[in-house]
């Protein structure tokens, strides 16, 4: 079957959030006279919304209870508005992925755990407006990923089979969703975890850069 999809992760895939995130928590930290998140906890604390993200945070700092987490989410949403933009940009080689995915009309989509509101800022500023055909933050009523209820969604609204569908993403929760979601996952190495854990979280394929995903597509239709 030819690709006719390609489903992309926001933070870690797309692209590099990783200073504004810590940011954005260690301010939130730090509002509660507590520990800042550096960039490499920022790493492994994300990736299943932003309640987990802070949870993690709290725990990190002591708080095992989480006595603080609902004063604490309310901030950090406050914080994430207003600077989840800070120092964000593509990953090299994502811009010319983009670009050759249209000229080969694949559909593209962003499938994220970050609230609605927040991945559109991203993809609208950074990346650019009608670049994808949907984009899917946090929805109510509907689980966050790794539960696969969102992609199945994604699958269902674009009307392909799932063989003509690709996954792209930098976590165990990506690969798991995949998984979940029965479509081909594409695990990268340009992002937030390593190589480990995508293989022991059967991604079907691993990558180096972004061109590589192209060359994947170009394979199934060699064999279609």
């Amino acid at each position: 079957m030819m690709i006719k999809a390609v489903v992309f992760d926001l933070d870690g895939t797309l692209l590099n959030t990783l200073e504004a995130l810590s940011y954005c928590m260690s301010l939130t930290m730090e509002h509660f006279g507590l520990k800042k998140i550096d960039k490499e906890h920022t790493r492994y604390f994300v990736g299943e919304g932003a309640r987990k993200f802070v949870d993690r945070s709290l725990i990190y700092n002591g708080d095992k209870e989480l006595k603080l987490a609902n004063e604490a989410y309310k901030v950090y949403d406050e914080i994430f508005a207003r600077d989840c933009l800070k120092d964000v940009k593509p990953y090299d080689g994502i811009m010319e992925l983009l670009s050759d995915l249209k000229n080969l009309d694949i559909k593209t989509v962003v499938l994220s755990n970050k609230s609605q509101s927040g991945v559109e800022k991203n993809i609208h500023t950074i990346i650019g407006e009608g670049v994808f055909d949907f984009i899917y933050g946090e929805r109510p009523g509907i689980p966050k990923k790794p539960d696969p209820t969102a992609l199945n969604l994604i699958i269902k609204e674009l009307g392909f089979s799932k063989d003509e569908i690709l996954y792209v993403g930098d976590t165990a929760t990506d690969m798991k969703t995949a998984l979940g979601a029965g479509v081909t996952s594409i695990g990268v190495l340009w992002g937030f975890r390593d190589e480990n854990e995508l293989r022991e979280n059967k991604a079907d394929y691993i990558v180096k850069s972004p061109c590589e995903i192209l060359e994947i597509i170009k394979e199934y239709k060699a064999l279609s």
